[in-house]
């Protein structure tokens, strides 16, 4: 029989629409899960036990009463995690920093406002990279690590949402994505990681960034992608760029088409790459032929064109992030050179660096217009083991080895376009590998496509997080045994305190 946290999203939902599944049962068996295995993963910041039973409960009360359930939110009673740099009403809101460790969300983000109006029951807030400035996530609160390898880090920015998911602790996940936060932790945890188009999503109350960022969804398929970025894809006044909602269902429509015969375009191999990557992304191409795809070789891209301006822009980003007074210490090696860095710019070094920017993107929308979709691997390497990006003496090598960790994911960050990593490839031993696909500006419905039917073609749902199976496994066994030592422990009482009674004593 199938464990209700092994139940996709998509079925957790129907499963709760049917009535064969209790949203407080499907909540509080996840709550659960969090407080045996969220030491091991670092997946959650902060658990809402009391909200989420609260949620629950209420989702429970609707279902009762609908008479008609397909009139009821889609995602009605799912439960999921909210990464930490999105406000939720009441929690923590720290932005993976020590600095806002006492900081309380006084409202939702508005994309958390529309999860929670699609029925949604949010189980807490997830680990973030500082501020988001890093392509992993090793904070002062904890480290999140991937759970096909305890050993090995999440990825970043979102290393904590994708953790919640790919371990089984959430059945999505709202992250973000300025340089490939959503896909490079995707990539680690053999998940599918979708950064929509610019404007797709809302960042209010934020700011969308300079154009680099915007929220999006971690999931274990495509289709659950899909239902996601439907609920979230919205935008609200005074936003910089939006983009015409699609009719209820949009995307979901998509990942259930076929997607045509499409040009594939390939990024060359690098010297950089590692095997693994390497295979993951000829094996992909192959497939895609075979699928009656055309695909080529497309012409390259790499750091060298944006590195410099991308610096500039990322460092006065983390400068602007208002610190309270006296708490600069408290920030990471890597934020600090970084606000650094940004504080010795000029106004007109950022608008130059954001214009460079601009023509860059450009230029890349040019060179690759030919192209339905852009293949490549996601990340250069396997998620790399913890603390191995990270100097702590020398910050400005920390950056040098994201950049040579994960090279290409900023691409669709300049350009705006949508991007998405799926868990095509896994080493003999395990190991996830992420291959990424790039779209046209506001074509996620052709990736979903695509995507669902490279997940037809070659599934992934049959890979699961052994060392955290294996860690679950032994708490359940050790607490099944300490409840038997308890029980016997009353029983043993039980009768000394029978005895006692017939000896004309009390108990």
């Amino acid at each position: 029989m199938t464990e209700l946290h092994e139940l996709t999203l998509a079925e957790q939902a129907t499963a709760i629409r049917e009535r064969t599944v209790s949203p407080v049962d499907l909540v509080d068996h996840h709550l659960r899960r969090i407080d045996r295995l969220n030491d091991a993963v670092g997946a959650y910041r902060t658990v809402d036990h009391r909200g989420a039973r609260q949620a629950a409960a209420a989702a429970e009360a609707r279902l009762a009463a609908a008479e008609d359930t397909s009139q009821l939110p889609p995602l009605l009673g799912v439960p999921i995690s909210v990464k930490d740099t999105w406000p939720v009403a009441g929690l923590p809101f720290t932005a993976g920093s020590a600095v806002f460790a006492d900081r309380i969300a006084p409202g939702d983000a508005a994309v958390v406002g529309a999860l929670r109006a699609a029925g949604t029951v949010l189980l807490g807030t997830t680990l973030a990279a500082e501020f988001g400035c890093s392509s992993y996530t090793e904070t002062a609160h904890g480290t999140a690590r991937s759970p096909y390898d305890l050993n090995r880090g999440a990825g970043g920015s979102s290393g904590g949402a994708a953790a919640s998911v790919a371990a089984r602790l959430a059945a999505g996940a709202l992250g973000s994505d300025g340089g490939g936060s959503i896909r490079i932790p995707a990539a680690a945890c053999g998940l599918v990681g979708l950064k929509p188009s610019r404007g797709r999503v809302t960042p209010a109350p934020g700011t969308d960034a300079l154009g680099l960022a915007t929220a999006g969804p971690l999931a274990r398929t495509v289709f659950d992608t899909a239902l996601l970025l439907d609920v979230m894809a919205h935008s609200t006044p005074g936003d910089s760029g939006t983009l015409p909602a699609g009719p209820p269902g949009t995307f979901r429509a998509s990942a259930e088409r076929a997607p045509g015969r499409l040009r594939i375009g390939v990024l060359p191999e690098t010297a950089g790459q590692d095997r693994p990557s390497r295979l993951g992304c000829r094996r992909t191409a192959d497939l895609l032929a075979e699928l009656g795809h055309q695909v080529d070789e497309a012409p390259p891209f790499g750091p060298a064109e944006y590195l410099a301006a991308f610096t500039v822009v990322w460092s006065v980003l983390a400068a602007s992030v208002p610190v309270p007074p006296g708490r600069e210490g408290d920030l990471l090696a890597l934020t600090a050179w970084l606000r650094s860095e940004g504080r010795a710019r000029s106004a007109p070094d950022l608008l130059a660096a954001h214009a460079s920017l601009t023509a860059t993107a450009r230029e890349l929308l040019s060179r690759y217009a030919e192209f339905d979709v852009i293949l490549s691997p996601t990340t250069d390497t396997l998620a790399p083991p913890v603390g191995s990006l990270v100097d702590q003496d020398a910050p400005e090598r920390t950056f040098a080895r994201m950049l040579d960790f994960t090279p290409r994911t900023p691409l669709a960050n300049l350009t705006g376009q949508p991007s998405i990593s799926l868990p095509l490839h896994w080493t003999p031993d395990g190991l996830p590998v992420g291959i990424m696909l790039t779209g046209r500006p506001h074509q996620e419905a052709t990736l979903l496509a695509l995507g669902a039917q490279l997940e037809q073609a070659r599934p992934w749902l049959h890979h699961t997080p052994q060392p955290v199976l294996d860690r679950d496994s032994a708490l359940q066994a050790a607490a099944h045994r300490d409840t038997g030592r308890q029980d016997a422990g009353h029983r043993d009482t039980a009768h000394r305190g029978l005895a006692f009674q017939a000896e004309g004593g009390t108990t």
